[in-house]
């Protein structure tokens, strides 16, 4: 089944210059609702506000980090099930288990190409 790409999705980082080329590699791959937070806080107000068919987050994020803001999302039963990226330039193991651990869909390593981001979301949204 193809994926419905007038989801909502949610791109979390606190570097503006990311957000950029998260959104212009999701308009590439033919998203174009685009929200976008600077920091895990402001990102859980706006999950719980508005349905997001998925989240990019950043790991490294203060004053709430990505990982912070996996747990409160699969710790609240109305956003739990909400498909969840962790992008972030942390590739170490214990990084990956951890978010994995949290509930985590998948991780990305920065940096990476629009054919890396899209192998990833097929694994979590199904075929783009």
């Amino acid at each position: 089944m193809a994926v419905d790409k007038t989801m909502n999705v949610l791109v979390v980082d606190d570097y503006r210059t990311m957000i950029r080329i998260v959104r212009g590699l999701l308009n590439q791959l033919g998203f174009h609702n685009v929200d976008d937070a600077a920091d895990g806080d402001t990102a859980f107000q706006m999950i719980k506000a508005k349905s997001y068919g998925l989240v990019l987050s950043d790991w490294n994020m203060q004053p709430t980090t990505g990982l912070e803001l996996l747990q409160r999302v699969r710790a609240d039963d109305e956003v739990k099930a909400t498909p969840f990226v962790m992008v972030t330039a942390e590739a170490k193991t214990e990084n990956v288990v951890a978010a994995r651990q949290a509930g985590v869909n998948n991780y990305v390593i920065k940096p990476f190409t629009l054919a890396v981001l899209k192998q990833k979301l097929t694994s979590v949204l199904g075929e783009i």
